[in-house]
């Protein structure tokens, strides 16, 4: 059974080596090679975290003559961002609610303090 693709997505995100090829991505179009040099790990290790990305339609490589350069699909974050926003609205509504509910105390204990110096 395929994963579906949030969850092929996150997956592919859940690695920090991951995360950092799609980082250095962001900047521009770069080889596999120039990927590899920050990371003390051997070129096929970082073809298989590409193959990941790449799986999870999170980066694109190319082909031109003997250069395969790799770029970010910044599309395919957005269906993270999509499921983050519903996230997002919950916590606002919730954060709204209780700065709310704290004026309200807020006001009842000034109440309160003008009520005790008489």
């Amino acid at each position: 059974m395929t994963p579906d693709p949030l969850s092929a997505t996150f997956a592919a995100l859940a690695d920090p080596t991951r995360r950092a090829i799609l980082a250095r991505l962001a900047l521009g179009e770069t080889t596999v090679n120039e990927l590899a040099e920050p990371f003390d790990i051997s070129l096929p290790a970082v073809s298989k975290h590409l193959k990941v990305l790449e799986r999870a339609g999170l980066i694109a490589r190319g082909r031109e003559a003997q250069w395969r350069p790799c770029r970010i699909e910044p599309e395919a974050l957005k269906s993270v961002d999509n499921w983050l926003e519903e996230y997002r609205q919950l916590w606002d509504q919730r954060l709204d609610r209780l700065e709310d509910y704290l004026h309200q105390l807020q006001g009842k204990e000034k109440k309160r303090g003008r009520k005790k110096q008489h």
